[in-house]
Order: structure tokens, then C-alpha cells, then sequence
């Protein structure tokens, strides 16, 4: 191994990487603490599965792959819930346990507009699952988010060949976006057709209205870099597409973060925004699993990521969607990994906290 990686691998584990300084643990369990819902006033709902990576992937000045071994390894690949009052400072329900008892991993939880939750998320299928239809995710519904029926895999990139012919070999972080206008659905996910899911990877759609046809997949974001984890934004029409930059190694050198493309149509093109951080970043690396919601505190957003590689979760401050600033006192629930943000009723807040008993309370 050379010099190089071996003080590649030296920075990391000293902490020399360009992130904000690790929060006490009792910062990042959340599900510690007491819940109280705030009057009328609408509750913040994340919803996350829970992981800690057994190793960190590194790429030497010669290609070669060399994976990094992490400590105390854990996957809890079901869905979580917590809730926040301010966006900020999340309880964990049903005492940081999973609420439902199925495989789920990168959860992408929101509501229809016909009041339908519809889930998305990586696991329906993977490289090799089927050899005529390609990988799939998986698609579940639920009413109130207490009860969920799994609709079934969704083989989004079956009409996609490479120019060898051959099928993508994963479909992840799918998500979906309603558009108003043509009152559909976009769905839009990362694939990539090379032997590891990382690899030159790139965002692609398709549409559907009734969530049982869907049109080819097309290309959506095709950066001069590999990307994943996407999700959308649309405000005063214009789309803002938050992604994870997907390149590390000897070459590039680190740059697994959250950068920023905008657009004045859904569909694109979409043109990157170059963020102050690491040459176009917008929030410190090593991050993922972007997801964006109005802040309840103070006029602007907040953008939350996960730093995966030191197994805590990030929130970011924006005035404007463009500029972001690390909130730095937050607390978060252990292990968190790829989050969705949505908004909830203090009624519908109040029956999950019943459903989901723990040491939360709104009393």
C-alpha cells in the first residue's frame, strides 16, 4: 500500500477529515428525552432506518479498491420514526426500535396529494435479482403510518440497456415528486451499469399517475461526476436538486458530499451550483442521504444529511436554498442513516406517540 493511502486512512481516523466535531453521544440518541407537542403548532416527523457501515471503501493512485474495516458494525435496515419540534432536536419513538417489522433501507416517506402516504426504498431487488427485468426497489403504502401494505417491486430500469446490452445493476434512493402542474408522479432514483453501485453512477425518472404504468426510464442528472441520493425541492419555480457527489480516492481525493443543480423545469436540464466547500460542496464530507424541509424556527430551510462514515446525522441552516451554515446544537437519534422530513398535525403526531409507546411523552 502506499504512502499516500496509508496516511489517507491516517487522517480519518484522527478526525482530520473536514467535518464538524463530534457531538457528546448523549446528542445523537434522541430517544432519551422527553416529547412534548407545542400546542397547535406542526410536528416535524423523520423517518430513517439505522446503520453502522462495517467499512470504509478507499480507491490507491492505481485503481485498486481497498476497504477500510470500521468499528462495531450494525444494520437495522426497518423504519424509524422521531419527531421535533423544532427541527433540530428529534425523540425517537417506540424507544428508537423499528415501527414495522419489514425490511426497509434509505426510506423516502411522504404524503400524496391524495392524502395516501407512499413510501419508497432501496431493498426490492438488487444486482442479479431478476435477469429479465433488471433490479427493482420496493413501493409500500399506508393510511397513518401505523398499518402499511407492501404494493410490491418496482423494476423502474427493465426498458434500460448499456451500449453492451446489459441491465443497471441497482436502483437506489428511489424518491418521488408530485408534479402539480401535470398532475403526476415523477419517480427518480440512481443506478449505474458497472460491477459497484458507486461507479459512474447517475440520477434517472420515469412518470406514472396511477403508480401501476410508468414510462421508460430516462436520464434526469448527468454531472461531470458519479452521483447519487437525490431529492427535490420546487420553490417559486424553480427545482433544486440536492445530490451526493460520489467520488474518493487517491485521484479525486475526498469528495463524498452534498452538492446543489437547479432547474427551471422538472425535468432539466439542471445546472450544478457551486457551493464554497471542497471545491462545490455545500456541506462538509464525508455525507449522504440529503433531505430538505422549511425551518419551523426562523424564515429559510434546513437541509439534513447523514454523516455515514462516523455514524451521526447533520442538519445545515439556509436563508435562501443557496447558502447553508452547520447548526452545530442539535441532537439527533443514534445511528440514524438516510432521512426524509415531513410535516405532521399535533393530532396525528399524538396517535403515533400512542401507537409507538416509549419514554416520549406529551404530558
Amino acid at each position: 500500500m502506499k504512502i499516500s493511502m496509508i496516511l489517507m486512512m491516517l487522517a480519518f481516523f484522527t478526525g482530520a477529515l473536514a467535518q464538524p466535531e463530534n457531538r457528546p453521544v448523549s446528542d445523537q440518541r434522541g430517544a432519551q428525552g422527553q416529547f412534548k407537542i407545542d400546542g397547535d403548532k406542526n410536528i416535524y416527523m423523520l423517518t430513517y432506518f439505522r446503520q453502522r457501515y462495517p467499512t470504509r471503501i478507499e480507491i490507491d493512485s492505481t485503481g485498486k479498491i481497498i476497504e477500510v474495516p470500521l468499528p462495531d458494525p450494525m444494520l437495522i435496515a426497518k423504519l424509524h420514526i422521531a419527531l421535533s419540534i423544532d427541527g433540530r432536536n428529534w425523540t425517537a419513538l417506540n424507544d428508537g426500535n423499528p415501527v414495522w417489522d419489514n425490511w426497509m433501507r434509505d426510506p423516502y416517506v411522504r404524503r400524496g396529494p391524495d392524502g395516501l402516504w407512499r413510501i419508497l426504498s432501496t431493498g426490492g431487488g438488487g444486482r442479479g435479482a431478476n435477469r429479465e427485468l433488471g433490479p427493482s426497489c420496493t413501493y409500500i403504502t399506508s393510511k397513518d403510518l401505523i398499518h402499511f401494505q407492501v404494493e410490491g417491486p418496482l423494476p423502474l430500469m427493465k426498458d434500460v440497456r448499456n451500449d453492451e446490452g446489459r441491465l443497471a445493476g441497482n436502483i437506489w434512493a428511489p424518491e418521488w415528486f408530485y408534479d402539480e402542474k401535470a398532475q403526476e408522479y415523477m419517480l427518480f432514483w440512481s443506478s449505474s451499469f458497472q460491477d459497484a453501485g458507486w461507479k459512474e453512477s447517475r440520477i434517472w425518472y420515469c412518470k406514472t399517475r396511477d403508480w401501476k404504468t410508468f414510462t421508460p426510464a430516462k436520464p434526469l442528472f448527468e454531472p461531470p461526476y458519479s452521483v447519487i441520493d437525490g431529492t427535490l425541492l420546487e420553490y417559486e419555480g424553480v427545482y433544486y436538486l440536492f445530490h451526493k457527489e460520489e467520488e474518493f480516492g487517491e485521484k479525486t481525493g475526498e469528495r463524498r458530499a452534498i452538492r446543489l443543480a437547479t432547474s427551471k423545469a422538472l425535468e432539466g436540464p439542471y445546472m450544478i451550483i457551486e457551493g464554497p466547500l471542497n471545491k462545490g460542496q455545500i456541506v462538509p464530507v464525508i455525507t449522504e442521504g440529503p433531505t430538505v424541509e422549511k425551518d419551523p424556527v426562523k424564515p429559510g430551510w434546513l437541509l439534513y444529511y447523514d454523516y455515514c462514515m462516523t455514524n451521526r446525522f447533520g442538519v445545515s441552516y439556509s436563508p435562501d436554498l443557496i447558502n447553508w451554515s452547520v447548526e452545530e446544537d442539535v441532537s439527533f437519534p443514534s445511528e440514524a442513516r438516510h432521512g426524509c422530513v415531513s410535516i405532521l398535525k399535533p393530532e396525528e403526531a399524538k396517535k403515533l406517540m400512542e401507537a409507538y409507546p416509549g419514554k416520549q411523552s406529551d404530558e
